[in-house]
């Protein structure tokens, strides 16, 4: 490979383009050009990044089910024909080399985007402008000239795909209901490429349901639970007291407050402190689990 190698390392793999009707184990390189899956000197499989179109992490193919545990899953077309490639490797491994097979696809892919679209329930009089695609630890970053556009995927409330008319062309747009400071806001994204645009979707989707299962072993005591709750139904607003309402000491709110945002769990907005999405999330299920 003459281009400069941002991945190498040693895995199981099996792919319906190899010779090998078993998952053999080989080393995995990639590129800012191509994945290329080795097996010894002269069975390889070169795969242009320009070919893949779905990455898939932790997802197994049924006839692969009870080969592979943690994995990547690479979609791609070769010869006008789509294959599949899983590759296997420790979780730390896989973790990393998703997260660097994303980058390499994704950043600097050309972007329109719209933000903000929308503030609350008022919508701006902002316009659709050129930026740059890049992914950071726990946000997508869009930026141009004049700014920077980060989007923490810790304060997304929704992701949807809706399609709009742009410069008089009706086009697939990625909606990002967000709270950025604890304000609700929408972005709107979209690309030229309908390959990139299923790319970004998965990708945000697959970080997004990581950072949620985050909450499962997240554990609150009673009283920050009826905290959040006080929160939710909006003692957080200005002139209203949470120690009143809830009937603590103001010191030990502050300290509960302090331990909840460390949580990211509750921000200082505008208006008086409000519930992020993961604090949201775990409201509406403490809700159901008292309405059960």
């Amino acid at each position: 490979m003459s281009e400069s190698v941002i991945a190498d390392f040693v895995a199981t793999f099996d792919s319906n383009v190899l010779r090998t009707t078993d998952p053999v184990k080989g080393r995995v390189l990639l590129s800012e050009k191509r994945l290329v899956l080795a097996v010894g000197d002269n069975d390889k499989l070169p795969v242009p990044l320009t070919s893949i179109f779905d990455v898939a992490v932790g997802q197994v193919p049924d006839e692969l089910d009870g080969f592979f545990d943690a994995t990547v899953t690479v979609a791609f077309r070769k010869n006008d024909k789509r294959f599949v490639a899983a590759i296997e490797a420790p979780d730390d491994k896989i973790e990393k080399f998703s997260n660097v097979l994303f980058k390499a696809l994704l950043n600097g892919t050309d972007m329109t985007v719209k933000h903000p679209a929308r503030v609350g329930g008022r919508v701006t009089d902002a316009e659709f402008s050129a930026a740059k695609l890049f992914l950071k630890p726990k946000q997508v970053e869009f930026r141009n000239d004049e700014e920077t556009v980060a989007i923490r995927l810790a304060a997304v409330t929704e992701f949807d795909q809706t399609k709009r008319r742009i410069a008089g062309t009706k086009r697939p747009v990625l909606d990002v209901k967000h709270m950025p400071r604890g304000d609700a806001m929408l972005t709107q994204v979209t690309t030229d490429s309908p390959r990139k645009m299923s790319l970004l979707g998965r990708y945000l989707r697959l970080e997004y349901s990581d950072l949620m299962a985050e909450l499962k072993d997240l554990t609150l005591t009673e009283d920050e639970k009826e905290l959040l709750v006080a929160v939710y139904s909006g003692a957080g607003n200005k002139g209203m007291s949470l120690p009143q309402i809830i009937g603590k000491d103001p010191t030990e709110v502050t300290m509960l407050l302090n331990d909840l945002e460390d949580e990211e769990l509750v921000v200082d907005a505008s208006d008086g402190t409000k519930l992020t999405p993961k604090g949201q999330v775990l409201v509406n299920r403490h809700l159901e689990d008292i309405n059960a």
